[in-house]
């Protein structure tokens, strides 16, 4: 039973220093760092429900959850040739193209619930 919490523990902390890696390395993970922070303001501002924080920080979460794996596939790619690489560019666009996927329904899931109370209250 010690093993496996001294495991969890272990993998824990190897989660966490990818997490730090990632705000540390990328811009555009620190940007979008910078996004929740003034989401969350809005958030207190509009007096979201529940369910509206539940949603909010469920794209928020899928946002920076594409960021981490855009950054690590880049990273793997990066480790597999140094060299310009068509498959590598498509393999790369494709994961940069999640997170912008992601990033734009973020924003229409932000305006969907931040419009109405921010710009239409009565």
């Amino acid at each position: 039973m010690m093993t496996y919490i001294k495991g969890r523990i272990k993998s824990f902390n190897n989660a966490s220093r990818g997490i730090i890696q990632l705000f540390k390395r990328q811009q555009n993970a620190r940007l979008q760092l910078l996004a929740l922070v003034i989401v969350a303001g809005l958030g207190f501002i509009a007096k979201l429900t529940s369910n509206e924080w539940s949603i909010i920080l469920l794209a928020i979460g899928l946002v920076l959850m594409a960021e981490a794996l855009n950054t690590a596939i880049e990273y793997l790619a990066d480790e597999v040739t140094q060299e310009y690489n068509e498959k590598i560019k498509l393999i790369k666009d494709i994961s940069a193209g999640a997170v912008l996927i992601t990033a734009i329904i973020s924003v229409i899931i932000g305006c969907i619930i931040f419009v109405p109370k921010l710009f239409c209250a009565v």
